[in-house]
């Protein structure tokens, strides 16, 4: 089973890459992030002709999570619980059958939370504690879990061009970056470094400055893997090609191959 994430940057603006994306790579479930549209106005008929059911957790211009599944979804949930006032459209949960078992997969957009002297690095940080209090209890269930997104976080030095230019962001604060040791420590494998330790394993390149063609990319998007995950992890790989393509996202979509019928 492939399982893949791709943070859109707009679904309207960049709905003709997905199609060409999910003919070509062929994923059985793509978490996207950043759909910046409201659920009832999300292109769900194209994507349903390529055979995929869809669901949508979207808000209007800004944010939005989606799943796209060839399997049908057995359960639905939206929203990360822990804060009922947050009405910021982040998370979205599908569980599957897979392999005769439960598979759950998450696509979520963890906020940036820059500037860090404001509301939004708390928010951020806030967040990223309910995540870890979410994950802690589904860990328990122990079955297969993918938490896949744009976490806004660059793990390690070598995952971006420049680590001294990031000093400071909120992508590399010790804070987040303590907060994202802790829900690794849940017991969760990060996908890409689990297969390979290869640098400039970019995920993102800025659209200002030449970011592309010069290669100054980061990596914030990640596949983080339950144990039950992790133990049929097949291979990880970057689909860095796409952004390339006519009207790119600044991401690119990150992959995994999991082969659940294993015992």
């Amino acid at each position: 089973m492939k399982i893949a994430t791709w943070n859109i940057n707009g679904i309207k603006a960049r709905i003709d890459n997905l199609l060409h994306w999910l003919k070509e790579s062929d994923p059985d479930i793509a978490c996207l992030q950043e759909i910046k549209s409201v659920d009832d106005q999300f292109p769900r008929l194209e994507i349903e002709a390529l055979g995929y059911h869809v669901e949508t957790h979207g808000q209007k211009g800004f944010n939005g999570v989606a799943i796209l599944s060839k399997h049908r979804f057995d359960e639905v949930n939206r929203g990360l619980p822990g804060d009922d006032g947050d009405e910021q459209a982040r998370f979205i949960e599908g569980v599957f059958t897979a392999g005769g078992r439960a598979l759950r997969v998450v696509s979520l957009y963890l906020p940036n939370g820059n500037p860090v002297e404001s509301e939004k690095f708390l928010y951020k940080l806030a967040w990223m504690s309910r995540l870890e209090s979410w994950a802690a209890e589904r860990l328990e269930l122990e079955e297969p879990l993918v938490l896949a997104g744009d976490y806004n976080i660059i793990p390690q030095p070598e995952d971006c061009h420049d680590p001294a230019g990031w000093q400071g962001d909120a992508l590399f604060r010790p804070e987040s970056l303590t907060a994202f040791r802790r829900l690794a420590n849940l017991g969760l494998t990060d996908s890409i470094r689990a297969v390979s330790d290869a640098p400039q394993s970019y995920t993102f390149w800025d659209y200002q400055g030449g970011a592309w063609p010069k290669n100054h990319g980061i990596r914030i998007d990640h596949l983080m893997l339950s144990p039950e995950a992790a133990d049929h992890l097949e291979s990880a790989e970057i689909e860095k090609y796409t952004r390339a393509w006519e009207k790119p996202s600044d991401h690119v979509p990150v992959s995994i191959r999991i082969n659940l019928d294993t015992a």
